[in-house]
Formats: structure tokens, C-alpha cells, sequence
């Protein structure tokens, strides 16, 4: 069933009430598994992600059927895992380790925090982040990324800055070619099946981008607009993510004080 944009045109909301530079509703926690070495749960909407962290641990070299990244020997394999419920998606589809779409996922994942973490101070270590997908509305590839990021600032591995991401995408198709297409920050799940869109993701507030993927086809005139709206959606990501670092880093105190 093709998107209606027309209420956009008139009252310039989206189906989902909000104007085109909102994100939606994002809520995190950190050290949510006592077990893992570090954990987090993240929902951007109603994407829901679950990630843990072990390591760095010796021993585990290029594990099956995950995407992995590192420098050799000298510097720590950040390995990654990701699981996709079966009752995640509308489809109720199951997808096996063998899947195109989550290997290209998992090696995203991993190349990014490879140069991103300090993997230098853990030689001939393994840095495994798995992450569990409970539900999918949208931005997926970016709640994993967020979920990562404090999932190893709850393990204490060492990163340069925050790696926040975030979804742009412009609103109307490539084949309409309309000039005076606006960029929409932050796409759900419909948006993203009907209209062009792109994952970036930033080191930190800065505007320095770690990550660019874009899958779907676009006018070469509205891709600076759409790159400029998703750093801008990183820093507000970023703000949000430092919050909840902070606020966890107080209680942390008060335990300790006690």
C-alpha cells in the first residue's frame, strides 16, 4: 500500500504527528545484564534493540557466522553478532546466520567501532558485541550502532567518542523528481519502504562521519540536505546517549559512597 504524503503538503506533520526534524521517542538503559561484561537496551520508536558486550577477552578469533574487523595480532578483533526475532518484523520472517542483510549489518557494525575503539591496549584480544532485535519500525542499522555505543561505555572499553547514529531520508521517491522535495529526519518503518533514506553516523557532536549507508536510489540534489539533517539528528542522539551515560555514571557513586 503506496505512503500517503499528502496530509505532509498540507500541514507539513508526518503520519505520525511529527514535523520533518523530530526524532521519535528514544529511551535507553545501561548495565541491564548483570552477566555481560557490559549491556544496554535502546528503543528509537518502536525499534528495540538489546546489546551485550564480552571482552576483551583472549581466545575467540573470527567467530562463525559474525561480522568481525581489527588489525591483526597486535590489535583487538571486535567481533559482532546480530539476531533478528522472528516476531521482530510485520512478516514474522525468520532469518538464519547466513542472511545477506545481517552479515552486511554485523560488518558495518564491526568496521566502525574497529576504528573507533582503542583496540591497541588489548593485542591478540576479542571484543564480541551481540545484539538482539525485539522489534523493527524503522532506523534499525542506527539503533544497533546507539545500542553498541553504550553497551562498551558500560563494559569500560576505551573509545575515542560516542559513535551516535541516525536515519535522513527525503519525501518524495526518485522517480517523482521533485525538486522541492524537504529532507525528514529520523524515518519509521513505512517511510523507509516508501522513500529514499540513508543511515549516518557521527564521532561524538562533532560532524566528523564514521558511517554512511544508503541503499536506496536518490537525486543527486537533495543528498547534501538529507546528509545535513541525520548529523544534525547525531547530535541530538548524542545528547540524549551522554545523558543516560551520566545518569548512570551518579548512581554508580551513590553505590559506591554507600
Amino acid at each position: 500500500m503506496p505512503l500517503d504524503t499528502s496530509t505532509y503538503s498540507l500541514a507539513l506533520l508526518r503520519l505520525d504527528g511529527r514535523r520533518w526534524n523530530e526524532l521519535r521517542r528514544l529511551h535507553a538503559q545501561i548495565s541491564t545484564q548483570a552477566a555481560a561484561d557490559g549491556s544496554s537496551y535502546l528503543e528509537m520508536g518502536n525499534t528495540k534493540v538489546i546489546c551485550t558486550v564480552a571482552g576483551p577477552s583472549e581466545g575467540r578469533r573470527g567467530g562463525a557466522g559474525g561480522g568481525g574487523s581489527g588489525g591483526g595480532d597486535a590489535n583487538a578483533t571486535v567481533q559482532v553478532e546480530v539476531g533478528i526475532a522472528g516476531f521482530s518484523g510485520v512478516d514474522r520472517k525468520r532469518r538464519g546466520r547466513g542472511d545477506k542483510r545481517t552479515s552486511e549489518m554485523q560488518t558495518t557494525i564491526a568496521n566502525a567501532f574497529s576504528n573507533a575503539l582503542f583496540t591497541h591496549l588489548y593485542p591478540h584480544s576479542t571484543i564480541l558485541i551481540t545484539l538482539h532485535v525485539l522489534s523493527q519500525d524503522g532506523s534499525l542499522l542506527a539503533a544497533c550502532l546507539n545500542a553498541a555505543t553504550l553497551a562498551l561505555i558500560d563494559a569500560g572499553v576505551p573509545m575515542s567518542d560516542y559513535i551516535v547514529a541516525c536515519t535522513s531520508g527525503s519525501t518524495s521517491s526518485y522517480s517523482s523528481n521533485d525538486e522541492a522535495a524537504d529532507p525528514l529526519l529520523d524515518l519509521n518503518g513505512l517511510e523507509e519502504q516508501e522513500l529514499p533514506f540513508l543511515t549516518v553516523g557521527t564521532l561524538g557532536a562533532g560532524e566528523k562521519v564514521s558511517v554512511l549507508v544508503m541503499e536506496s536510489r536518490v537525486q543527486v540534489g537533495r543528498l547534501e540536505g538529507m546528509l545535513a539533517v541525520g548529523v544534525d539528528g547525531c547530535k541530538q542522539v548524542g545528547e540524549i546517549l551522554d545523558r543516560v551515560v551520566r545518569v548512570q555514571g551518579k548512581r554508580m557513586l551513590m553505590r559506591a559512597v554507600k
